[in-house]
């Protein structure tokens, strides 16, 4: 594939990844009460095995104050990263015919965007949702096959856009 059309490829998919993660934190604000649901039920750990719960319902949070500001945590995290990689596609697109060198500068942003992405659904919904309020055991309020899609496609687009562009 010609050296331009790498670039270009690299710079769309980080807008595609903007793309998606913005209309994620437009969703959850939008229909706010729908995905605190969610948050409430894998923080309060009100769905995991009966057996589960005698050992780690110290682990639980009820507090409705909680569950807003860690849901307000969540929805920062999808806008900081939808900011991050429009920042980052964009700078990308603008240096697509520069050197080398300065294609692999303009990809500090994408790849910070992806950075937080990355920290949002895997570390926030696989290890602290998933271990830790053991969201796993839940038949209804589990995301982490969501989560791993997100991130699994954070991840494969972060590889393809690190990878060396040599000069036009």
């Amino acid at each position: 594939m010609p050296v331009h059309m790498t670039r270009c490829a690299k710079a769309v998919m980080v807008a595609c990844l903007a793309a998606f993660a913005a209309l994620v934190a437009l969703n959850n604000l939008v229909d706010y009460r729908a995905n605190l649901v969610f948050v409430q039920h894998v923080l309060a750990m009100d769905s995991i095995f009966p057996g589960s719960q005698h050992l780690t319902r110290w682990r639980a949070i009820r507090s409705p104050l909680l569950w807003h500001t860690l849901y307000g945590l969540i929805i920062a995290g999808e806008i900081l990263t939808a900011w991050l990689l429009t920042r980052g596609a964009w700078a990308l697109w603008q240096q697509r015919r520069a050197s080398a060198s300065d294609f692999q500068h303009a990809k500090r942003w994408a790849m910070a965007g992806m950075l937080a992405g990355f920290l949002l659904w895997f570390l926030g919904f696989m290890v602290i949702g998933g271990e830790w309020f053991l969201m796993w055991q839940s038949r209804d309020w589990n995301g982490q096959g969501s989560a791993f899609r997100f991130y699994l496609t954070l991840l494969a687009v972060g590889i393809f856009v690190n990878q060396p562009d040599p000069d036009l």
